[in-house]
């Protein structure tokens, strides 16, 4: 995981076993994001995600709608395009996403 300016980048898994490690680190960007005015995610790197990994992304995203800052994922890997695929949630992930259409 890594963290510059505007992008928060999750690597490996996104899941329960992470969930709390992944909640602190990215609530201590959060004023960075705020400061900028955007989240942006890149999970491009992740290599599984499950519901824990899921309801994080969905709290971040609650939280950026709630302080009027500029939402995206910008980047999602195969296994988070299919979690967010099975979920009806395909609008989270990126435009030009190619996992999108699979």
């Amino acid at each position: 995981m890594s963290q510059d300016g505007q992008a928060f980048t999750i690597e490996g898994e996104f899941s329960i076993y992470r969930a709390a490690e992944l909640a602190q680190t990215l609530q201590a960007w959060w004023p960075q994001a705020v400061a900028c005015g955007a989240v942006h995610l890149d999970l491009g790197q992740v290599s599984e995600m499950d519901s824990a990994g899921l309801q994080l992304l969905l709290s971040a995203q609650r939280s950026a709608q709630a302080q009027e800052l500029d939402f995206q994922v910008t980047a999602a890997s195969a296994a988070v395009a299919q979690v967010l695929q099975l979920c009806a949630l395909q609008a989270l992930l990126p435009a030009a996403d190619p996992g999108a259409a699979a």
